[in-house]
């Protein structure tokens, strides 16, 4: 016997095996059940989202040999041919291949007899915004008033080929592209059934691959088989798909975190020697920067791989996020109008570099070394003032706010006013730090500790993280801890507030010393410059 494509072998044969589409089927079935049927259904929606297996189904629920139901029995001799392909009854027309206006009356002649075994005649025409506007008008008709024993079911990619009197003829139910999960989860439950040994991280890539599309998700899985050899695993799937390893986009993020532009470009090299897209590489590293961002906003949203995105989350600034994806988006329209790739994707991360804001002092030497030369040009006025102090005249000090000394292990009574100390000095990371970050210390007695946790931050609790915490604490205090975590609003300062404020006390500060000091004043006087607060950062 010949080898059945997963994609044909797995076709779902009733609406409960559908996956998603659960805004579709709905209505479908509660048609069935109550008996009103339209008599011309229009499935819209990208390839292999389900439009043609949909319409398959309903042909079987409207013959099947039970009764019309949305639940046919998939025993019977209609249910058997429809899943077969060879129903008399069931009429599928590929309109990419029948355009004629000739080849839509001779399937139009026949619309008037009964059917020859089952309960209606369905006409399945597949692709019909391909059909000619002859066609289309010699369609009409018989869709607007069709005999009772007929059903129309269209199907199309693109339903904004279709003329309008063809659309308000038809109830039309637009097909979702599905999401990555459930893409993964169908892929992992076949994987089960056939019997492939496979891993997590190879069913991840290929559900990504899928773009949407089941179809192509289990076309790409039986590439996968066939080329692992029955296998299926991540590198050889990343090898298959040409995707991008990810220690070359931690290689990227670690040289845009120190700046290092020897590091970006060794980074680009040794993408060039193991053959990699360049296009594709710069894709991966948006996708990456997205990801920080959302763990930016809310640690909860890190995702997979949480804890290396949290980590970069902390290491790059939200503003240099969000600069580093800008340039990158911009530069991957640039992208086709480089020299060549290469160069193209290495002037775009040298971009980031370059335009990255400036520390506080970085701001004051540029400023410096414009001020000499500018003054030569004022005008020679005997009421001139004198040429700005050189730059070397030492700047007005900018004031650091420093945290408290990490002080010793202290017993669990310690005041909730040093909270924030002990979970610095914790020794936590991910999602186990945002999580004692967002809370308050109500009470500690003889052991039992009591903490708040903000109601923003509410997912972030969990039984695991909750016993890293407790460990934690008990390592840090050296005695075992009762703790209690509750959800609510906190009477004092968290943590993670108390270091948001001291960051934004600090910037007012180097803000105000720049503004203060007497260069920066002589060049707003002499040539009317403005201080840019967005590019001013204190030294930490």
């Amino acid at each position: 016997m010949s080898y059945q494509v997963l994609a044909r072998k797995w076709r779902p044969r009733n609406f409960s095996e559908l996956v998603g589409q659960q805004h579709v089927v709905q209505p479908l079935v509660n048609a069935l059940d109550h008996g009103r049927l339209h008599h011309a259904f229009l499935f819209t929606g990208t390839r292999g989202v389900g439009k043609t297996t949909i319409a398959r189904i309903l042909a079987k629920s409207l013959n099947c040999e039970t009764g019309v139901t949305s639940k046919p029995c998939g025993q019977c001799s209609a249910c058997q041919e429809v899943d077969e392909g060879r129903f008399v009854d069931l009429i599928e027309v590929d309109a990419a291949s029948r355009t004629k206006v000739d080849d839509t009356r001779d399937l139009l002649d026949n619309v008037q007899y009964a059917p020859t075994r089952g309960r209606y005649k369905v006409y399945l025409i597949d692709e019909v915004h391909m059909l000619s506007t002859h066609s289309f008008n010699a369609l009409l008709k018989t869709l607007e008033e069709p005999p009772p024993h007929v059903k129309f079911l269209l199907a199309t990619t693109d339903p904004q080929k279709l003329p309008v009197t063809v659309l308000s003829r038809c109830l039309q139910f637009n097909l979702k592209r599905l999401p990555v999960e459930q893409i993964a989860a169908q892929i992992q439950k076949i994987l089960d059934a056939e019997g492939n040994a496979h891993d997590a991280g190879s069913i991840k890539l290929l559900a990504r691959a899928a773009d949407g599309s089941m179809r192509d998700g289990l076309s790409l899985l039986d590439q996968a088989i066939a080329y692992g050899g029955g296998q299926v695993t991540e590198p050889e799937v990343r090898a298959m798909l040409g995707t991008i390893d990810q220690n070359f986009i931690e290689q990227l993020l670690q040289g845009l975190e120190a700046g290092d532009v020897g590091a970006l470009l060794k980074a680009v090299t040794e993408a060039t020697e193991f053959g990699l897209d360049y296009e594709a590489l710069l894709k991966e590293l948006l996708l990456t920067l997205h990801r920080i961002a959302l763990a930016q906003a809310d640690p909860a949203l890190a995702g997979e791989e949480g804890e290396s995105i949290l980590a970069h989350a902390h290491a790059i600034s939200p503003q240099d996020v969000q600069l580093y994806y800008q340039i990158g988006v911009t530069g991957s329209r640039d992208l086709p109008f480089a020299p060549d790739p290469r160069s193209g994707l290495e002037m775009i991360l040298l971009r980031m570099v370059a335009f990255r804001p400036a520390e506080a002092g970085e701001v004051r030497t540029a400023v410096s070394t414009t001020a000499a030369p500018l003054s030569k040009t004022a005008a020679p006025a005997a009421t001139a003032p004198r040429a700005a102090p050189s730059v070397a005249a030492k700047p007005a000090p900018i004031p650091v706010v420093t945290p408290p000394a990490a002080t010793a292990a202290q017993n669990p009574g310690a005041p909730a006013a040093k909270w924030s100390e002990v979970v610095a000095q914790l020794g936590l990371a991910g999602l186990v730090r945002e999580l004692a970050s967002n809370t308050t210390l109500e009470s500690s007695d003889n052991g039992a500790m009591v903490l708040v946790l903000e109601e923003v931050h509410g997912k972030l609790l969990n039984k695991e993280r909750e016993a890293e915490l407790k460990q934690a604490l008990e390592k840090y205090y050296g005695n075992p801890v009762k703790l209690t975590l509750r959800i609510g609003r906190p009477a004092v300062e968290t943590p993670a507030k108390e270091k948001t404020r001291l960051q934004d006390e600090r910037q007012q500060a180097a803000v105000q010393a720049i503004t203060d000091d007497p260069n920066v004043r002589a060049l707003q006087e002499k040539f009317n410059a403005r201080v840019n607060p967005a590019s001013i950062r204190p030294k930490v």
